[in-house]
């Protein structure tokens, strides 16, 4: 650490020298963003730090958030919405910290983890990254698979096994450079958005009820049976673990320079960028959760505007899957099917775009915990593979209806996965060793211990319910 003195006589908390560009992960990606001078005009410098938030914010908009959001509104009504607000909070406060860490110590959490923790602990966190990356990826494969059953009528059964392919897709979008695919992802991300919010706050008959919602945001608590097992979901959905390795690494797609100046714009920047994409994340969760409520709950079906009534029931009173109806939410601003094509579009949008995002943290944490480098397309068929064979277990043993069990049962996973990303980051980002006067201040000390903490109890007291419901799906119940 510099020992330099400040203008008050004291000695500066200065962090350690960022490492050799060499050293980082994700290596063809880094410093390739030049930045405007400091001179700059404010929307000049935000252009040019605006993407990697909305990258990871992808993440929060997967298939699996659709599921466990979808599940929610039609279980609860607007019950969960609390539960949506709070984790997005607890998300914009994880992915701040995340992203000062890779600004400040020019490492990614995967490589601070590796370098100040105790050896022994290298393996179990690799693979706990492993296992959350393959749940969520077991999310992107059903999204993806059910967007091409609704696009072109393939089974899903088979829809599951193309997805395999889409190494190709992969490796198309990442040769095109981390701009391309960011501006890509904020407009399919804009798109969605702007739909529902026509939807909710101009067409009269989605309109829902903003006393009862209000309601329901401002009493939390988990008021009927199996609530705590979808908060669980929801916040598994919501804040991802494999994501805080992401975005620490992806802040360092700018060519930051380790002066003191450089490192203050790129923290305020980036946590602009981060509380924008993830509040738009937000509105998008919310949205899908509140016309779900509206479209779904306590109804067994739906009548279009043409006369066709769509029936969600099914045999033996099991859960319908939601996400294969969710299309009806936007039928009475597109008519049924426009909104079948742009919905199974935008489903198959999320899915490929969080198939990037994880491809990249799964290049993270393998360079970051275990210093192996693998060829992105064949990083990407281990993952992928390993998130196919549940789904075609499942789905070809139990059938279609199947899908919604899995999609919530991997953001399940995730959230149990969470405590073992978040109590590091917050280790290393409170520590006046690795970020001198960088560090947490109050606010995120405060704030970002408690939810880690809340988060924690939550898995713990849902997991006997969590450890159920994976025997259902498993055994068909």
């Amino acid at each position: 650490m510099s020992t330099e003195n400040a203008p008050n006589g004291e000695p500066n908390e200065a962090p350690p020298a960022p490492p050799a560009v060499g050293a980082l992960s994700l290596e063809g990606l880094n410093s390739t963003v030049p930045l405007p001078p400091e001179s700059a005009s404010f929307w000049r410098q935000y252009r040019a730090f605006v993407g990697p938030a909305f990258l990871v914010s992808v993440g929060y908009m997967d298939p699996g958030n659709w599921g466990t959001d979808l599940a929610g509104g039609a279980d609860y009504k607007f019950d969960l919405l609390w539960v949506v607000a709070v984790s997005s909070f607890m998300a914009i406060i994880m992915q701040v910290c995340s992203l000062r860490l890779g600004i400040v110590t020019g490492k990614d959490l995967a490589q601070a983890c590796r370098d100040h923790l105790p050896a022994w602990t290298r393996w179990p966190n690799w693979i706990a990254c492993e296992i959350a990356i393959a749940a969520c990826d077991l999310a992107e494969v059903l999204g993806s698979a059910v967007a091409l059953n609704l696009l072109f009528h393939i089974p899903l059964f088979f829809a599951v096994c193309i997805t395999a392919f889409d190494v190709l897709l992969i490796l198309a979008l990442q040769s095109l450079g981390v701009r391309f695919i960011e501006a890509l992802i904020a407009t399919l991300v804009a798109t969605i958005a702007g739909c529902y919010f026509v939807e909710i706050f101009v067409l009269p008959q989605t309109a829902p009820n903003f006393l009862e919602m209000g309601s329901a945001l401002l009493t939390p608590g988990f008021r009927r049976e199996g609530m705590i097992l979808g908060a669980i979901g929801i916040i598994g959905a919501t804040v991802m673990p494999h994501n805080l390795y992401l975005h620490s690494a992806l802040v360092r797609t700018r060519q930051i320079l380790p002066d003191e100046s450089s490192i203050r714009r790129a923290i305020k920047f980036n946590t602009i960028d981060t509380v924008l994409a993830l509040s738009l994340a937000f509105f998008v969760n919310a949205s899908i959760l509140v016309l779900a409520a509206v479209t779904f709950h306590g109804r067994t079906d739906v009548t279009l505007a043409s006369g066709e009534v769509v029936s969600f029931q099914t045999e033996g009173g099991k859960e319908p899957d939601w996400i294969r109806v969710a299309y009806l939410t936007l039928t009475p601003l597109l008519g049924a099917g426009s909104a079948s094509v742009l919905f199974a579009v935008a489903l198959l949008a999320s899915g490929q775009s969080s198939t990037i995002t994880g491809t990249l943290a799964g290049q993270v944490v393998m360079e970051g915990f275990m210093r192996w480098r693998m060829r992105p397309w064949a990083r990407r068929l281990v993952t992928r593979l390993i998130a196919i064979v549940p789904a075609i277990f499942v789905i070809g043993f139990y059938g279609n209806t199947s899908v919604t069990d899995l999609l919530k049962l991997s953001q399940v996973v995730l959230a149990m996965q969470l405590p073992l990303a978040m109590f590091p980051l917050l280790y290393f980002t409170s520590s006046r060793k690795l970020m001198g006067k960088y560090r947490n201040g109050w606010f995120l000390l405060t704030v970002g211990w408690v939810s880690c903490l809340l988060i924690t109890a939550l898995d713990l007291y849902g997991l006997p319910d969590a450890m159920e419901k994976a025997w259902k799906v498993i055994a068909g119940g």
